[in-house]
């Protein structure tokens, strides 16, 4: 599935709900996902992780079209090039100290 095609479907499963509770709202519980992965990635489960990944990139999702923001517009305008900075890829900017 594409970005669009995904953010497209979320959007049927969840727009309703998530714009009632609010950008700041779901913004709170993208967040609480966040610690979710990080859990997850602590324990090192892939099964565990692959749900996480999927439930933020699911409220990712959601946020943006909160936002009026499409996903894969968004991603590919900045990214297409490389890094958005150097514009190599891989990227070649120096890591700051302590990175």
């Amino acid at each position: 599935m594409r970005i669009d095609e995904f953010q497209r479907r979320i959007e049927a499963i969840y727009y309703e709900k998530d714009s009632r509770r609010g950008l700041s709202g779901t913004f709170m519980w993208f967040c609480e996902e966040v610690g979710e992965l990080s859990r997850a990635l602590r324990r090192k489960d892939a099964r565990e992780l692959e749900g996480e990944f999927a439930d933020c990139l699911a409220w990712l999702s959601t946020l943006a079209s909160l936002a009026g923001v499409d996903l894969a517009a968004a991603a590919a305008a900045k990214y297409a090039r490389g890094c958005p900075r150097c514009r190599e890829t891989p990227c070649a900017c120096a890591e700051p100290p302590g990175a």
